[in-house]
This record gives structure tokens, C-alpha cells and sequence, in this order.
């Protein structure tokens, strides 16, 4: 019953992790600009908000990584 809250919380904890990481700017010229994501570095700038986003994914990644080693070490 554990492992399978465990697990519930991984997978969405995994699913926030990979919305978060795409929400992110991109930093120079590549994908992100080809696909109508480079509007200057004005627009893209270090703002409050995007370093609220990157505080939550600093925050979802230690979840995320604490969830995996308490699955690792339950499912031995």
C-alpha cells in the first residue's frame, strides 16, 4: 500500500519536473530560437518570475530524487 502511494507521488512528481524544466527559457540560439522562442534578452531576462520557476524546479528535483531513493530502497 506504501509503494504504491510512493509511486503515485513519483510519477506526478516526474510529470511536474518535465512541464517545469520545458516552462524554462532557453539560454542562446538553438532549438528554442528556431521554434519562435528567442525574443531577445529583454524579454527573457532574469525577472522575478523566472527565478520563482527556477526555485520550484530546484524544489521538484529534490523531491523528485528523494522519491526515487525511497523506491529504490523499498522495492529491494
Amino acid at each position: 500500500m506504501l509503494t504504491a502511494a510512493i509511486v503515485v507521488i513519483h510519477v506526478i512528481v516526474s510529470c511536474l519536473m518535465i512541464l517545469l524544466i520545458l516552462l524554462h527559457s532557453g539560454r542562446g540560439g538553438g532549438l528554442s530560437d528556431m521554434f519562435g522562442g528567442g525574443m531577445g534578452s529583454a524579454a527573457a531576462g532574469s525577472t522575478v518570475m523566472e527565478k520563482n520557476l527556477s526555485r520550484i524546479t530546484v524544489v521538484v528535483a529534490i523531491t523528485f530524487a528523494f522519491s526515487t531513493v525511497i523506491l529504490a530502497l523499498r522495492l529491494q
